[in-house]
Order: structure tokens, then sequence, then C-alpha cells
């Protein structure tokens, strides 16, 4: 964990980047980044590494921190990690400490700084912030737990915690919905995020789809194979595909791990190959030889199926959510019912991999790179700091909510504007 950067960043016209531009035209704007946590690698962990970016010399702010788990990724940043940190834990028990979250991000010391920036799944929305400070959150999904996969939570739950999970889960359920009012501005990831931040907050967010790193990958010749790259947790379903691969006898791969990996191993041994966590190199190989990806849930945006389109590889797709704003039918993947195993089973025995041209894939997840997320994220920005602050008041929670606030550094925040 570094040591703080005495005062905060000052977003830099001359570090040359259009978003840290769009905020610094000579205001001196405080910025400090804020995510979650930063465990692993992954496309949340990766879309807040391009946002990070955008803004070098800003400190970064985080419930939970792994140097090595996210590759080194943020090495050379100024990272500051919640008390939590002293706890040792790391990706594969961090879950463990889910009642302490909602403080210990708001124990996060954000109050001197003028602009936040937040990249939030879970608690990282509710950081507390300076009197006047600018809030602006891209969320990848409301806390799913609390919210839209509930019920799935207190189902795989021991039956005997069951009643102590619901009664936290709707504290930050509580919580959740107090510190939405807190922010500024959301930016959703995808048009379901956008969705389910108006249900759940009652809030408006535009829509900036996440940067994907699509020149690492290349087309190959393809084999027989199918492909699942994933957490292994439960609501990626990956047991469908997988149950779906073993109906159609078709060979598939999973790339991933997690909390399932051992239920799913034991099914599955037989019929799936199972390889764990894979460096970059080894990901664009197998994405570029295999026939398609198969994306077996709704996704809120799902980075692996653009991943899978740079590489020219088609994927087949639940049919619904981000699936639909990234794959083209018949010209980039196909899609089945969601949950229909017998109709992921069909799709994998009959897809028609010589309708699909792997030129016309590549130019379509072209869309996604990180410069066409740069521009639109910098057009947010600028239309933030140059509108007018009105916030709802938060409700107060069981847990202490984050305060709301309203008004003030407007002319810093105006005059960062480039």
């Amino acid at each position: 964990m570094s040591t703080p950067t005495a005062g905060g960043a000052t977003a830099s016209a001359a570090a040359g980047d259009g978003v840290a531009a769009a905020i610094d035209g000579g205001g001196g704007a405080r910025v400090a980044l804020v995510h979650d946590y930063l465990l692993v690698s992954r496309g949340a962990e990766r879309t807040f590494a391009a946002i990070a970016a955008c803004w070098p010399e800003a400190p970064i702010f985080t419930l939970l921190y792994d140097r090595e788990g996210t590759r080194r990724e943020f090495a050379g940043r100024s990272v500051h990690a919640s008390y939590l940190q002293r706890l040792g834990v790391g990706q594969r028990n961090f879950r463990r400490l889910l009642p302490l979250f909602p403080a210990a991000v708001q124990s996060l010391p954000l109050d001197e700084y003028d602009l936040v920036i937040s990249s939030s799944s879970a608690f990282a929305h509710g950081v507390r912030l300076g009197p006047d400070a600018t809030h602006l959150c891209y969320c990848h999904s409301p806390f799913r737990y609390a919210w839209h996969e509930r019920s799935r939570a207190l189902a795989e739950a021991p039956s005997s915690v069951r009643p102590m999970l619901g009664r936290l889960l709707e504290r930050i359920r509580d919580w959740d919905r107090a510190a939405a009012q807190g922010v500024t501005r959301y930016v959703a990831n995808s048009l379901l995020t956008r969705e389910r931040i108006r249900k759940f907050y009652g809030r408006h967010a535009s829509v900036v789809h996440p940067p994907v790193e699509v020149e690492r990958f290349a087309p190959g010749t393809p084999e027989d194979y199918f492909l699942v790259v994933c957490e292994l947790v439960a609501h990626k379903r990956v047991e469908l595909a997988l149950e779906a691969a073993r109906r159609a006898r078709r060979p598939i791969k999973v790339v991933g791990d997690g909390p399932q990996r051992a239920e799913l191993m034991e099914a599955y041994r037989s019929t799936a190959e199972f390889l764990g966590r894979v460096d970059d190199r080894e990901l664009a190989q197998l994405y570029a030889r295999a026939c398609a990806l198969v994306v077996p849930n709704i996704e809120e945006f799902g980075i692996a199926a653009v991943e899978a389109q740079a590489a020219g590889r088609p994927v087949i797709a639940a049919d619904g959510g981000g699936a639909r704003e990234t794959v083209v039918e018949d010209v980039s993947g196909v899609f089945f019912a969601p949950g229909d195993v017998d109709a992921l089973a069909q799709a994998m025995r009959s897809i028609d991999l010589d309708r699909f041209v792997s030129r016309r894939i590549r130019e379509h997840a072209a869309r996604f790179s990180p410069a066409a997320f740069k521009r639109t994220f910098a057009a947010e920005t600028r239309r933030l700091a140059l509108a007018p602050m009105v916030r709802t008041p938060a409700r107060t929670g069981r847990f202490s909510s984050p305060p709301a606030v309203a008004g003030g550094r407007a002319d810093r925040r105006r005059a960062a504007v480039a």
C-alpha cells in the first residue's frame, strides 16, 4: 500500500489525455479515484485501469488491494486500501467481510477532493465526500446480492444462516439506496445496468460501454472446442454451458476460477477441460482457436464476448442484457433462450461456422476499443462539470448513510473544463 500523495492530485492537460483535459482548464480540481476491491484483473478492474490511466497522478482508493492479483496493473500508483486490508483477506475469502464493507468504504479519506470518480459494482458509490464535492460513478451493476440476485444468494447459503443473511442484505439494500442519492451523476456500462439503476435507485444514467483491449487479439485457425471465459460463480450459469456441451457431445474448455470450480469439475470432469486462470497471451490463443465462445447467462455487458469477436470468433449468447448490445445476430453470433439447456445444445450442434466472416466480426468489435471509451467518457465528464448540481436528499439507512451534498465548488468545477 503506497504512501498518500499530500494534497491529492491535480488533473493535468499536459498529460495529453482528452479525459484529463476535459476537467482541467486551469481550475486545479483535486481528483481521486475509487474502486470496490482491487484483488484480481478482470473486466471491472480493467475498466477501472482505463479510467485511472486518464488521471495518471490521481490517488486510488479501494476496500482491499492485491498488487500481484491485479497483475501489477497499478504498480507505481498511489493506492490506499481501507482498514480492512489489515485482515489479510484475498479473492477467495473477501466475501466473508460483507457486513463490514459499507462502513469501511465510508471511512476512505476523500473529504479533500473536488472530483471523485468511482467504479462500482457494489460499495464504491457509497463513499463519503467533502461538502460540495462532485461524484461521478461508473456503475458496472448495482450490488447484485442485495437486489436482482438476492434470492439466489439466499438459496445458496446454508439454511442455518439464511435468516441472518436475509436481514443483512435488507440492511445493505437500505444503505445502498441511500448511498445512490449522494452520487452526482451515474454512467452505466450497458442499457441493462441503466435500467437497474433507474429501478433500484430512482436515478437516471447515461451509457458508456466498457473498454476492451481489442488490439490484443488476432484471428487464428479454429478448432472444434467451445469456450467459456468467466468467474466460476453461480450467477454465471456455467453449468448450463457444460450440460449443453455434454448433450451436444461437443468439447468445451473453461477459463476461470471461483467458488464453484470444485463442484463443476466433479460433475463435468469427463466432458469439459478446466484451465483455471490463464495469462493474456494464452487467453488470446484460446479465443482464436475456439469454434465459438459461449455466454450462458445474461450479462450486464460481457467483455469476454467482445474479446472473442476481436479474435474473429462468433458468440453463442443468452438472449438478453449486454449481449444484445455487443453481438449482432447472424453477423457475429447467435442467441438462445436464457436458461434453456436444450436450445443451447441445439445451437452448439447446428451452428454453421462458414457463414461467419472473421473480418466483419473484428470490425464490429473495434467499436468497443479503449479509444472509443475515452472519447465517450470524456464527454460525460465534460457534461458533469458543466451541468447544474442537483441531488436528491439521501434517506437514512440502518447503516450510517453517506451524506447528500448539493451545490458549491461549481466555480472550480466549471473552470476545470477544457
